[in-house]
C-alpha cells in the first residue's frame, strides 16, 4: 500500500509541466496531435479524465516515451485517492483477508 502522506503528481500536472509548457504545446495543439476534440486534452489537463489504456497509447506515441509511463502516473495517483479517501479507506479496512494453506 502506498504510505506516503505526499499526493503525488496528476496526470494533469505531468502533462502541463513537464510536456506541454517546455514543448510550447496548447491544449488545441496537443488534441490535434493526438487526433483527439479539444475538450478530451482539457478533461485530462484539468484531471476531470483519467488515462485508459488507448489514450496512453496515444500519449505514448505523441510524446515518444512508454505507455506504462502514462498508466503510472495515473495509478499512483488512483491509489493515493483511495487511501486518503474516507470512505474508500473504510470500504477497503472491512475486507477481511483469506487464509492459504501451507
Amino acid at each position: 500500500m502506498l504510505t506516503t502522506k505526499r499526493k503525488p503528481a496528476t496526470v494533469g500536472e505531468i502533462l502541463m509541466e513537464e510536456f506541454m509548457q517546455p514543448m510550447g504545446l496548447t491544449q488545441g495543439a496537443l488534441a490535434e496531435a493526438m487526433g483527439v476534440q479539444r475538450k478530451h486534452v482539457n478533461e485530462l489537463c484539468n484531471n476531470r479524465r483519467t488515462v485508459t489504456a488507448a489514450t496512453a497509447l496515444i500519449l505514448a506515441r505523441v510524446f515518444g516515451n512508454s505507455a506504462d509511463f502514462w498508466l503510472n502516473v495515473q495509478r499512483r495517483s488512483d491509489l493515493w485517492e483511495a487511501m486518503n479517501s474516507p470512505h474508500e479507506r473504510e470500504r477497503i479496512e472491512r475486507a477481511t483477508p483469506l487464509r492459504t494453506a501451507a
